[in-house]
């Protein structure tokens, strides 16, 4: 008898080779069922057997049932009639297989922990198939199928896995793609799959031999992603690229192209400047990179488009979004060192015309509101600082206002609408494609809808024709018009209706039916106080400053003020393929962007020194213009298992800007509808600006040559190459071009014929890349240049001199920052459902451009740029996603983290800091840029609690001497940070990052039947946000209602300091950590339930898909910030709008 054992891989000698062989050592050797450690551990299984009279049979079945061993067998190999007797106790199970099959002619091997008997002439028993030997106590196998599983080349498919469908019984394919698998039945149903294969199920029916031809799988395999000038199949990338497709963003509710990003891609922070509707949010790729700018690059079909440009794009329109994040951004060169965002629209399908409709209406209402006192509260806390200061109380009778004015519920609307509505036409043959949509949204804002809302129609053509075999042209178009209501920057201490409602006392009435009744009548007698519609004053405090406003009343005077955009976006193409692989490719296209803003300010009177005695009406108009022409020869070869791709190409922009502001003054109405630039005025009343100069004015050109090679051997070792040489206007003239390289590399180790096959590791890439790209964007026209400043004025004898003098010297060194950027990651497929990517990276910016202060007796009063500061960023990424399905029910799960850490590392040798952000009140910044430490850093004084009691001041000493001598119980309590024994500024420290340190976001979907439902989820963790809406320089504002805890002498154990007005200790005004909170947060953005209607109903109609929903957005926050929204730019808070939480129905219908 032969006995067969195959000889053990040497995994030792392996980890010498590569740290690759270590990594697959590590994943694999534990799992892989072909593993001869694992077979030799069948073999030597204590096994017990005690035998008489019985059959090669019976004594299979016996192994199995006593001592769970499974065999497969062909049931010809075996002889039936031979009877044999064994007793064997605690042996191998290698003995007692030795001694059944002895001179028996039949051999085993172990086979995916089952020993499989063969006879040993060589060849498959076709009479007899085999069958797996099952415990008496599972159900029977009564049908036994054998097969081959190959791929559409008719190349065997080794590693795919064979299961019964709805059960765990399955087998992964040999070698030669065969296999063998027992199951139930008939009716059973075989379930093959394989990474990159389309999955495959075949009716076992009255079939023994099944063999199963896998096709690619087109969203896997064919998958491809834009790389800049071209695209590249998902399984060859070598650079960190994610990409959110059409699929991920199906039946998603969003109004903007940058919430398709938000918690969806590793490395890319978005976060919401406002929650006003149509504010663009900040984006940023792997950290902050600039001081001065930090968006990275958009491009849209080919167009590069400033940071507004997303706005023109329609959602329903996109068909990808493409991040590149590491190295593989220097295909653009000088304007990617913030990653680039590519966006695609979308375009025919091959088939019929398809007409689609997907509309939803909702209703709005604010995420949160601020904790705020309330009249009887706020009248009792006055009281409070006043008699802490040493006053009289000024409230005698608290209660008797009850609860007063609630400023929050008269600005926020809970019941805001939203609507938006898209249709769209497409189709394609097999030389024509087009696509067309129409968009409409209209939302209204959630703080005061009159005076806040958005609205955006989009219109989009995009077409191609092969007009010749070797000759393609094709275009894409895009309108987009937007009129936008707003009232400013909200996160302001001036931040209109926000900053009032939240300082304004709630004492005050909205409005006053008896102005006798008031403490000052006589502010209600001005012929222009704003009055209700029906005639009613608004009223006004007496006790907050003037700059608190009544925020209904400060409504009426920006009625009807808005501004408007008007885009067109489009391109043209002409390709040519005059060999087959070789493609010559030339684009021309422009962006024309017009906007305007129309507003008035009537006559009115709101305090006394909030008044406007004269109609102002203003209209500004500004047109830019950009273009683009790129050309570029793409040649693909394949040659055996070489595949080469290479391109070159050049590149050419200019862009223009030009505007006009007209301002007319003293018109005869009192209304923004009966305003008119028309009215008869005085020329003094009439006064023309040009906002931006002439026509022409600050233009930029930019001049590029770049190339590209991608080369992959039997698509298992891959590299990229790319480098880029771009001329700018913008820099001087020693440094008018820069040159962008990069290189990558890529390992499929999955595709070694020495890798194990197995049903754990599907997948598996190893790339890293490193490259240098540039960003020009921080920088204006012009900056090098010598500049002259107005202002220099001089009086000799009685007579005024117009002056100008240098305002900063010429800097012919200028150049781009350059950011060196590196990565190491690897892509995986596992269990065939599992998707893992992971990256490590590190980059690293130099030459950080920044104004830098000259000497007083340089005679300059100006600051020139230069490239003076390093910052660095370095980071880890992980993306996880699972799919699969049961029966009707199909799922999937996925997640993904990103972890951050900034670092500026210098500021140039003569800068110690930068000040980052100030407050109202205090004298000192609460943030800085400081080497060491990251970008904007919070700074202050920090309080280690409170003074609660004259013992705790007299025991805070140093050298005998009383730290803060003028402190009084229930004063904060600073640290004497430098040891000197007093409070300075130099006590100051960092406190806190305003930047998250770990981004977040989770998904799940599911469908069953004709249901589908949708849960997204995002947050960030690691931050502070600086809490500074209450004006602390009008002690009168309205309290937070932590303050009701404030410290008195009968709340002597508070950690809130006592109220007071005066504030001799500094407790409110300095900027300290009394004032940061935990800025973490997690976020349900999505929640949707739909049911499609069965096909059945629809078929007769010629309908395809017929789809209701219901959705909510921002559903549930889960943080402990206290403010209106944990979800910060820069993470001051000074009254930021806040995002809606919204609740939609809504309708797809394809025809």
């Amino acid at each position: 008898m032969k006995f067969r054992l195959r000889r053990p891989i040497p995994w030792g000698k392996i980890m010498k080779i590569t740290f690759s062989q270590i990594l697959i050592a590590i994943m694999v050797s534990s799992i892989t069922y072909a593993s001869p450690i694992k077979a030799q551990g069948i073999l030597n299984k204590k096994v017990n057997v005690t035998l008489s009279n019985t059959t090669m049979l019976e004594a299979l079945q016996y192994l199995q049932k006593n001592n769970n061993v499974k065999f497969i067998y062909s049931s010809g190999s075996l002889n039936a009639d031979k009877r044999f007797s064994l007793n064997i106790n605690n042996q191998p199970l290698k003995k007692v297989l030795d001694q059944v099959f002895k001179n028996n002619g039949i051999n085993y091997d172990v086979m995916n922990d089952r020993v499989v008997l063969e006879k040993s002439a060589a060849g498959t028993d076709a009479v007899n198939p085999p069958v797996e030997i099952v415990a008496a106590a599972e159900t029977p196998a009564n049908v036994t199928i054998t097969g081959k599983v190959v791929d559409n080349t008719g190349q065997p498919v080794p590693g795919a896995t064979v299961t019964e469908k709805g059960t765990t019984n399955g087998i992964t394919t040999g070698a030669d793609g065969g296999f063998k698998l027992s199951v139930a039945g008939p009716q059973s149903v075989i379930v093959v799959q394989f990474i990159g294969f389309a999955r495959k199920e075949v009716v076992v029916g009255d079939q023994t031999v099944i063999n199963v031809t896998l096709t690619e799988d087109v969203k896997t395999i064919n998958e491809v992603v834009v790389v800049g000038y071209g695209t590249q199949k998902r399984t060859t990338v070598t650079g960190a690229i994610s990409s959110v497709k059409a699929t991920d963003l199906q039946d998603q509710q969003v109004t903007r192209v940058d919430d398709a990003l938000r918690g969806r891609v590793t490395g890319v922070t978005v976060v919401q400047s406002s929650g006003s509707p149509g504010a663009a949010p900040q984006i940023r790729v792997r950290g902050v990179t600039s001081r001065l700018n930090s968006d990275p690059l958009y491009v849209i079909d080919g167009i590069v488009v400033d940071n507004g440009g997303l706005d023109n794009v329609n959602p329903n329109d996109i068909e990808s979004i493409d991040v590149l994040k590491d190295a593989s951004a220097a295909i653009y060169g000088s304007r990617s060192s913030n990653g680039v965002i590519i966006v695609t629209t979308k375009k025919g399908k091959k088939g019929d015309a398809q007409i689609s409709y997907n509309g939803y209406v909702g209703v709005q209402s604010p995420v949160s509101k601020a904790k705020l006192t309330n009249a009887t509260q706020y009248a009792t806390l006055r009281n409070q600082a006043s008699t802490n200061d040493g006053g009289a109380a000024i409230f005698p009778n608290p209660s008797q206002y009850g609860t007063g004015t609630n400023w929050q519920d008269q600005i926020f609307d809970s019941n805001a609408l939203i609507h938006n509505h898209n249709l769209n036409i497409s189709g394609a043959t097999d030389k024509a494609n087009y696509y067309t949509s129409f968009g409409y949204l209209d939302q209204q804002g959630v703080v005061m809808p009159d005076i806040s809302g958005y609205k955006k129609f989009t219109f989009t053509v995009n077409t191609s024709y092969k007009l010749k075999k070797w000759l393609t042209v094709g275009e894409n178009f895009t309108y987009a018009y937007t009129k936008n209501k707003a009232f400013g920057n909200t996160n302001s201490v001036f931040g209109g209706p926000l900053s009032s409602a939240l300082n304004l006392d709630p004492i005050t009435p909205t409005t006053v039916s008896d102005i006798n009744s008031v403490p000052y009548p006589g502010d209600y007698s001005n012929a222009n106080i704003v009055r209700n519609s029906q005639g009613q004053p608004f009223g006004i405090s007496h006790y907050v400053g003037q700059e608190i406003t009544n925020p209904l009343a400060y409504a009426q005077t920006v009625m009807g003020n808005y501004s408007d955009a008007t885009n067109l976006l489009g391109s043209a193409f002409v390709e040519v393929e005059p060999i087959a692989g070789l493609k010559v490719r030339s684009q021309i296209s422009a962006k024309q962007a017009y906007y305007g803003s129309d507003s008035f300010a009537p006559l009115y009177y709101l305090n006394s020194s909030t008044a406007n005695t004269t109609t102002r009406q203003v209209q500004a108009y500004n047109r830019n213009l950009s273009w683009n022409w790129d050309n570029t020869i793409t040649y693909n070869r394949s040659f055996g298992k070489h595949n080469l791709t290479a391109l070159v190409g050049t590149s050419a922009q200019k862009t223009t800007a030009s505007g006009l502001q007209g301002t007319f003054s003293g018109e005869p109405i009192n209304s923004f509808d009966d305003a008119s630039i028309n009215f008869a005025l005085p020329a003094a009343n009439r006064v023309a600006v040009s906002a931006l100069g002439l026509d022409d004015v600050q233009p930029h050109t930019l001049a590029s040559y770049f190339a590209r090679v991608t080369y992959d051997y039997d698509q298992k070792y891959l590299f990229s190459g790319i480098i880029r040489r771009d001329g700018s206007s913008k820099f001087g003239s020693n440094n008018v071009y820069g040159t962008f390289p990069s290189g990558q590399v890529g390992y499929v180790i999955t595709r070694e014929d020495w890798f194990p096959k197995n049903t754990f590791v599907d997948f598996l890439k190893l790339r890293a890349s490193y490259g240098v790209v540039g960003n020009e964007m921080a920088l204006g026209p012009f900056r090098y240049a010598a500049t002259i400043g107005s202002g220099r004025n001089a009086v000799f004898g009685d007579q005024l001199y117009i002056g100008y003098s240098p305002n900063a010297p010429a800097n012919p060194n200028l150049k781009w920052e350059e950011t060196h950027t590196t990565d190491i990651g690897f892509d995986a497929t596992l269990f065939n459902n599992l998707s893992v990517t992971f990256d490590v990276y590190k980059k690293l910016t130099k030459g950080m451009l920044q104004q830098v202060q000259l000497p007083s007796y340089a005679g300059f009063a100006g600051q020139p740029f230069d490239n003076v500061g390093d910052m660095q960023n370095k980071g880890v990424e992980l993306s996880l996603n699972y799919n699969n399905k049961m029966g009707d029910l199909s799922y999937s799960v996925g997640g993904n983290i990103s972890y951050n850490k900034n670092t500026v590392l210098s500021l140039g040798n003569q800068i110690d800091h930068f000040v980052s952000g100030t407050v109202q009140s205090t004298n000192y910044e609460i943030g800085r840029i400081t080497p060491g430490q990251p970008m904007n850093e919070f700074y202050g004084f920090k309080e280690l609690g409170v003074f609660h009691s004259q013992a705790d001041i007299d025991a805070y000493t140093k050298n005998g001497q009383l730290i803060q001598p003028n402190a009084k119980p229930g004063d904060f309590k600073w640290q004497d940070t430098n040891g000197d024994g007093k409070i300075t500024e130099a006590d100051r420290q960092f406190l806190g990052n305003p930047l998250p340190t770990f981004t977040y976001g989770v998904n799940l979907s599911a469908n069953y039947k004709n249901f589908d439902f949708k849960l997204f989820g995002q947050g960030v963790w690691g931050n502070k946000i600086y809490q500074a809406y209450r004006r602390l320089d009008i002690p009168a504002a309205n309290y937070p209602l932590d303050a009701l805890n404030a410290w008195t002498p009968t709340n002597s154990g508070s950690n809130y300091p006592r109220l007071t007005d005066s504030d001799p200790n500094n407790n409110f005004k300095n900027p300290s950590n009394f004032y940061l909170q935990n800025g973490a947060y997690f976020r349900i953005k999505t929640l949707q339930l739909g049911y499609s209607l069965p096909q059945n109903w629809l078929k007769s109609a010629d309908i395809k898909r017929v789809r209701f929903f219901l959705s909510s957005n921002n559903l549930v926050t889960i943080t402990g910030y206290k403010g209106f929204d944990p979800e910060i730019s820069g993470g001051i808070d000074m009254g930021l709008y806040p995002q809606a939480r919204t609740f939609m129905a809504g309708l797809d219908i394809t025809l």
